[in-house]
């Protein structure tokens, strides 16, 4: 004779299922939740005219769309006001690739503020990377392949830094010479007046090579927020750091060099993130007196 299930076993069995289902439900919701993380950066060498500059990152998009045409996104952009936007980084996903709605994106962007394009390691993989950067070129975007600008307000000028990834000239770093070869481009890169330095890179794990060459603010993505992002610990798993990332988001200090690294809004390799909302990080620069 089957034996049934009792009462208790049952209620055991629906509270797991209303478990596992709000857990399901909780998940989709935090892979399209759209957030912003707004950090001040204070510091005695931002110029008095640039306090209060807004900053809007966008990074690790991987042709993700947030509504029709990332409407959703552009709104919430525009909501904020940025002075500038930097995108920091594999705007587009070489698995998948949509060029078309990566230039369609920045296409509105730019109607908002003036955008600032550093690659990744997904436009390093793209077969495709010289038609990208010729549409985000033919629609208004500063592409900084190793490259420098200059912004200025009021009189007053910061430094606008950005590298092209590494993997466009050592793919993998066998031996480790990646470090080395970003120190020699920042030291040519940096060779200029003392102004205020703001680097835009997609690698986070080289933050001692920007502390090393004296740079103020690195703006930077690829981790992904770590992808699962843990109570109490944080990140579990990111690209060129592997487990428990040091570098997974948020701020990070090291004497007069501060580095902010974006969450990111899509997801690649791995499908899915977990405790761990897309973000847009709004940077606001303070002027110490």
């Amino acid at each position: 004779m089957k034996r049934q299930p009792t009462k208790k076993a049952k209620m055991i069995l629906c509270t797991l299922t209303a478990l596992l289902s709000i857990l399901i439900i909780w998940t989709i919701w935090g892979n399209t939740a759209l957030t912003v993380n707004t950090i001040t950066i204070s510091n005695s060498r931002i110029p008095t005219s640039f306090s209060g500059f807004k900053i809007a990152q966008v990074s690790d998009l991987h042709n993700a769309e947030f509504g029709e045409n990332n409407a959703r996104l552009l709104k919430l952009l525009s909501k904020n006001e940025p002075d500038i936007i930097v995108i920091t980084g594999d705007l587009i996903d070489a698995q998948h690739t949509n060029i078309d709605i990566a230039l369609n994106f920045v296409k509105e962007a730019i109607q908002i503020a003036p955008v600032y394009y550093v690659t990744g390691n997904h436009e390093a993989s793209l077969s495709q990377y010289d038609r990208l950067k010729d549409g985000l070129e033919s629609v208004g975007v500063s592409v900084l392949d190793d490259r420098v600008v200059e912004l200025e307000r009021d009189g007053e000028k910061i430094t606008l830094i950005g590298l092209s990834d590494p993997d466009f000239t050592v793919k993998g770093d066998v031996f480790g010479e990646v470090p080395a070869m970003i120190n020699t481009k920042l030291e040519k890169l940096t060779n200029m007046e003392n102004s205020y330095t703001i680097l835009l890179s997609h690698r986070p794990e080289l933050f001692e090579s920007y502390v090393s060459s004296g740079i103020d603010l690195i703006l930077c993505g690829h981790a992904h927020g770590g992808q699962f992002r843990l109570p109490f610990i944080g990140g579990l798993i990111a690209p060129n750091q592997g487990l428990f990332p040091k570098y997974d988001a948020g701020v990070f200090s090291d004497h007069n060099t501060h580095m902010i690294v974006s969450r990111g809004l899509g997801n690649s390799i791995i499908p899915f993130r977990f405790n761990n909302r897309p973000e847009i990080v709004l940077v606001e620069l303070c002027a110490e007196q």
